[in-house]
């Protein structure tokens, strides 16, 4: 089976499903049914969303599965709570503080595994 795509190939606009068919005992219903907000997403930002679901909603985790820094998970993330429809709201001082503890334990982590330098370490925990 192929994926269900979300949008219309020649002018973007969101698809509708209008015929489904149990393959089972083949009934067959004809109607109009909408796709759910997470066809929405590119292939991409879907494959994204099932990591950081897969990572228990931790960034730092999802930052390490990944490769990538944790500003950069952060911000693949807003782009997908965007495309879903929602607005990304202003962290709170606590949420920010914890998102600064994730990120300085990431670099530590980094650290005694050696896939980073005392000197990058010590850089990178500047810039927080």
């Amino acid at each position: 089976m192929y994926p269900v795509p979300g949008s219309c190939p020649v002018c973007g606009d969101a698809l509708i499903v209008t015929l489904l068919q149990c393959p089972h005992c083949d009934t067959v219903m004809e109607g109009r049914f909408g796709l759910g907000r997470f066809h929405q997403l590119s292939q991409e930002q879907l494959s994204f969303a099932e990591l950081f679901l897969r990572c228990e909603g931790k960034l730092s985790w999802t930052a390490e599965e990944m490769g990538i820094s944790y500003p950069t998970v952060r911000s693949r993330l807003e782009e997908v709570i965007r495309a879903l429809g929602y607005e990304v709201r202003e962290e709170t001082p606590a949420e920010e503080k914890q998102r600064r503890s994730e990120r300085r334990q990431t670099i530590l982590n980094d650290l005694a595994a050696r896939s980073i330098t005392a000197e990058e370490a010590a850089e990178l925990l500047k810039k927080q």
